[in-house]
């Protein structure tokens, strides 16, 4: 019988120190994460102050050694030239005011709803439920929570929340508020005055025959002809499975995008936006009490720790302004055909070849880039939409993935309902383009759109 032993072995393992750890968090956060970091350390550092914009910059002053430290970041956080900076510029401002008003956010599917709840005559509760509900369904508009779970976090009754689920799944759009396909079809239908028909029957069983075109089963569990069968599925056909997806996107993020590449002239101007995120310093108060706190060991300890993790913040602040600024500016100038021509332009580009060129590691464009946005003369998108693998052409140049996905969606949009091309078909069609694509990569890229196969997407 073996028995237990201790072993001693050595290795190396790297250890983040706690304010390595708050850098990547300050540089991974979203906008709305960093106001509430910021936030937060104003309510819990008394040394930390925000800056009211009208008062006049103040003076530079020279850092004691005991804060050495905070000049010397590890590598990932090497300190950018002062041009790397974004200075304040009026006029800049107001270009990006104005292009920012010009953006015309998409509407949310839950603004749409909202909207249409606010006319309804409610009182408290249900009003609470009816928001509870819109805010746990999916981007294809399923609820994403059991009626039990809402009447949880309500603090209602179950059946409460099924009443206001059902007048949820009356509003706009079709199917909305169901817990499943079958129920999203069935709501449909409903709404078509066909809940008892045979396409009903279908949805509620025979789905799966439906979705392998075997009529002769259907029929003959139906008690139905296949003439009928047929018909069915052809109302089926022209239901939304995914009634959400009208309103997914970059709506979310739209309404505050971290950057904004605008045309100036002939170039791109690369901003940042700041909006919301406090400017801080530190408290000249604080700073003089440090100075005269010499008979109290105590105090003075506390103070400088303040201090140092308030100079900390917002060195670690500035770095991840300006390293998104910087990365922002690659994307500019590598997608320069994209920002003037649309998706179809858009040029294979990977975070490798963005670190290299801004001068920090891969990991780094990774967490800077993560859940920030980019508002352009093409629209919103997410930093990370610029980021794509390639595929090289017949005649030699490079295309984006997310260029092949627009051409995939181009294809079938124009191709014969009756006749929907298969995921080999759409091959066959990229390769007389001079793309060539495996089949398996045409179908990851159909599901991603969110593009049925070409069963599903017969007109019968």
């Amino acid at each position: 019988m073996s028995g237990m032993q201790q072993t001693a072995q050595l290795g190396q393992q790297q250890v983040l120190s706690p304010q390595m750890r708050q850098s990547l968090e300050i540089l991974q956060a979203t906008a709305l994460e960093l106001q509430q970091m910021v936030r937060q350390e104003l309510e819990s550092n008394p040394v930390l102050e925000e800056e009211v914009p009208e008062e006049a910059k103040e003076e530079e002053e020279s850092e004691d050694d005991e804060f050495e430290e905070l000049r010397n970041l590890e590598e990932d956080w090497r300190t950018f030239s002062a041009d790397g900076a974004q200075g304040v510029d009026a006029e800049a401002e107001a270009r990006r005011r104005h292009f920012l008003e010009g953006v015309a956010p998409p509407e949310t599917l839950a603004q749409h709803l909202e909207q249409q709840i606010g006319r309804l005559s409610l009182d408290p509760v249900q009003r609470r439920i009816a928001t509870l509900l819109v805010g746990n369904l999916n981007e294809d508009g399923y609820l994403a929570a059991s009626p039990e779970e809402v009447a949880d976090e309500a603090g209602a009754e179950t059946a409460e929340v099924v009443e206001m689920l059902h007048l949820l799944q009356t509003l706009d759009p079709p199917g909305v508020g169901a817990r499943d396909l079958a129920e999203c079809l069935k709501l449909q239908l409903a709404r078509r005055g066909q809940s008892h028909g045979t396409a009903a029957r279908i949805v509620e069983g025979q789905l799966d025959l439906l979705g392998r075109k075997n009529f002769t089963e259907m029929a003959s569990a139906l008690g139905v002809s296949q003439d009928e069968v047929r018909a069915a599925g052809a109302l089926i056909a022209q239901l939304n499975p995914k009634p959400g997806r009208v309103f997914a996107g970059q709506a979310a993020h739209v309404l505050a995008p971290d950057v904004v590449i605008e045309k100036v002239g002939d170039e791109f101007v690369v901003s940042l936006v700041r909006d919301g995120v406090p400017r801080l310093r530190i408290s000249r108060t604080y700073r003089d009490l440090l100075g005269e706190a010499v008979g109290a060991p105590e105090v003075r300890t506390y103070l400088r720790d303040k201090i140092r993790g308030g100079k900390f913040l917002i060195k670690s602040i500035q770095q991840r302004q300006q390293t998104i600024l910087a990365i922002a500016r690659e994307i500019a100038l590598r997608q320069r055909s994209f920002l003037e021509e649309g998706v179809s332009a858009l040029a294979p580009m990977t975070m490798a070849q963005v670190a290299d060129a801004v001068g920090v590691h891969e990991t780094t464009v990774s967490r800077a880039i993560a859940g920030k946005t980019v508002a352009t003369p093409q629209g919103v998108f997410e930093m990370k939409y610029f980021f794509t693998t390639g595929y090289r052409a017949a005649d030699g140049a490079t295309v984006s993935s997310a260029s092949v996905k627009d051409v995939i969606a181009s294809v079938i949009r124009g191709e014969d309902p009756a006749r929907p091309l298969s995921d080999q078909q759409i091959v066959a069609v990229l390769r007389e383009d001079g793309v060539p694509v495996a089949r398996r990569t045409v179908a990851k890229y159909r599901e991603a759109l969110g593009i049925l196969p070409s069963h599903l997407r017969k007109s019968f």
